[in-house]
């Protein structure tokens, strides 16, 4: 342990309020968020304005990001930026034998400080990232490919929330249990039993967070928080195309915790060699004993079915499904569906892939409308949302991986096209592959377009699947969600049976469903402290992000018991 320069009594004064905000935002659901979501919001305080977060950026390429680790064997890197950018980062790759034996010294002394201060601490680390958003903004963005507002936001502010809502269901599970408690049991005419008893969180051991290439920390930072809160040490092993942010993350961490009075090695970075694959040896190290996964589906069951020393928590693929029945607001459903499809090239595991619509089309308030009608009036809310390059960049951004680009080339031998894909130049980053959604009219009653639809193509790739009826589509939904999970459903219907079908559907097979949006939420956003991310009860996801389940088996608790 370290010499303290940040007092347990420091701490608590400092973020005490914050995380009873949260913890009162958790049982509402009301909207809350103590991150700013606007750029300008920032440069006070000890926060990094735009400038000084773009030049913190800058000065971090090319070079070496040392976090002064243990076991540190050779340095590694290779990321290069979906726009372009050579970012020639390099960081520690870790001997194992060395680095895990490190990481578990630290933890008997996390384990003592409590849940309180635990939970105090972690919100120092989010403070502290919080105050650098400019620059993870802009990590986030060129390993991501995400536009620079949407990586501002996601990788920012809404990731710190997600980051914060685990802490707050951490300390919630851990104090569930009184520290202590007196026990007596009356025996009659004789004396009565008397026990003094303790009760003490504990952790598991070390806690592998498996991070992923499009939202590393949007969707890193439940897991780690959550394993941390919960006194845990977590190793972070980033998707090798998308090292910089979480390194940061771990950087401020070890920097936290020192300070703090613990041991650094607490959290951890295990970056890999181009190639080297070292996910499956992590997760099998006797030593992990929590794995936090966001990825695809093959590997997510690997872990499921592999990792059997650890507890597993893994966000796979999923088939993410829209009905579209009827509706009050014609122009408005075209817009928020075209908005949902379009958001940073539909590389999201919430993004809409298959409409199921009805083959003799939907009433709406500006009339019947047949299928065809439907189809073609959606294409035209795309093509009208990213008619102006600058706009289309700025909804995008960058064709993550060359996987992608693949898939989406590909998608229009599937069925007819209904809206073709077009090549958008971005003037600031010549070197971005930018491409506009494509939409694929299928008729969910031909058996070989199944094997389209019942799979999940991910990336700016839609369907527009026209079925018998409304009958038809809800059983449909129902099957896709069982068979292959989803992340998100949304349905448009103004017949109130049709909304209770799909919502029993919903129910029945635990996936989370929007009704009717027409304004500015979208069904492939959520919002931490009120909206579920996943429902941990469909193939889609192990977990839900956050809820009591995702923290409560990180810990265990022990009991000492003697007579008062």
């Amino acid at each position: 342990m370290t010499a303290a320069a940040l007092s347990a009594h420091e701490l608590i004064a400092r973020h005490r309020s914050t995380l009873d905000q949260a913890l009162e935002a958790i049982r509402t659901r009301a909207y809350w968020s103590p991150h700013p979501e606007h750029p300008k919001a920032y440069g006070e305080n000890g926060s990094l304005d735009a400038a000084a977060g773009k030049a913190a950026f800058d000065a971090l390429l090319g070079t070496r990001l040392d976090l002064g680790q243990p076991g540190t064997d050779d340095w590694v890197g290779g990321e290069t930026s979906p726009y372009g950018v050579d970012l020639g980062v390099t960081y520690p790759h870790a001997d194992l034998d060395v680095l895990l034996p490190a990481m578990k010294a630290g933890q008997r002394a996390w384990r003592d400080a409590g849940a309180e201060q635990r939970a105090v601490v972690c919100l120092e680390i989010l403070k502290r990232i919080s105050d650098r958003t400019h620059e993870f903004a802009h990590a986030v963005m060129h390993t991501s490919g995400q536009a620079f507002m949407m990586a501002f936001q996601a990788g920012g502010p809404h990731a710190q929330d997600r980051g914060l809502e685990a802490v707050a269901y951490a300390y919630v599970e851990q104090v569930r249990t009184p520290d202590t408690a007196e026990w007596t049991k009356p025996q009659g005419k004789r004396d009565p039993l008397a026990m003094t008893k303790q009760f003490t969180p504990v952790p598991r051991g070390i806690a592998l967070m498996i991070g992923c290439n499009t939202f590393p920390t949007w969707n890193g930072y439940p897991g780690l928080f959550a394993s941390l809160a919960t006194g845990n040490a977590v190793l972070v092993k980033p998707h090798p195309r998308a090292v910089l942010p979480l390194a940061l993350t771990v950087q401020v961490a070890r920097e936290v915790l020192a300070e703090a009075g613990f041991d650094p090695n607490l959290v951890a970075l295990a970056a890999e060699r181009p190639g080297e694959g070292i996910a499956k040896t992590l997760a099998l190290r006797p030593e992990v004993r929590i794995i936090d996964y966001t990825g695809s589906t093959e590997f997510g069951d690997w872990l499921e079915a592999n990792a059997r020393q650890a507890q597993v928590y893994t966000e796979k693929a999923g088939v993410n499904t829209v009905i579209v029945h009827s509706t009050s607001d014609y122009k408005g459903m075209l817009s928020n569906l075209a908005f949902s499809l379009s958001l940073y090239s539909g590389q999201m595991c919430t993004t809409p892939q298959n409409l199921l619509v009805p083959r003799e089309g939907i009433s709406t308030d500006q009339g019947p409308k047949s299928y065809d009608e439907v189809v073609a009036d959606l294409a035209k809310a795309v093509d009208g949302l990213l008619g102006d390059d600058a706009r289309a960049n700025a909804l995008l951004g960058a064709i993550v991986n060359p996987d992608v680009k693949a898939r989406l080339e590909a998608a229009g031998g599937l069925g007819e096209v209904a809206l073709a894909s077009r090549e958008i130049a971005n003037p600031d980053f010549p070197g971005a592959v930018v491409r506009t959604p494509v939409i694929v009219k299928l008729d969910g009653a031909k058996p070989d377009a199944e094997a389209a639809y019942m799979s999940e193509c991910f990336g700016p790739v839609s369907f527009a699947v026209a079925v018998d009826s409304a009958s038809d589509a809800v059983e449909l939904l129902r099957r896709t969600v069982r068979e292959k999970g989803a992340m998100t459903v949304g349905a448009y219907t103004t017949d109130p049976e049709v909304e209770q079908d799909v919502r029993e559907a919903c129910l029945e097979e635990a996936a989370q469903l929007s009704l009717n949006l027409t304004g500015g939420v979208y069904v492939n956003q959520t919002a931490a402290f009120s909206d579920f991310h996943g429902s941990g009860g469909n193939p889609a996801a192990s977990a839900a992000l956050c809820d009591g389940a995702f923290v409560a088996n990180r810990f265990r608790v022990v009991e000492v018991r003697r007579e008062a």
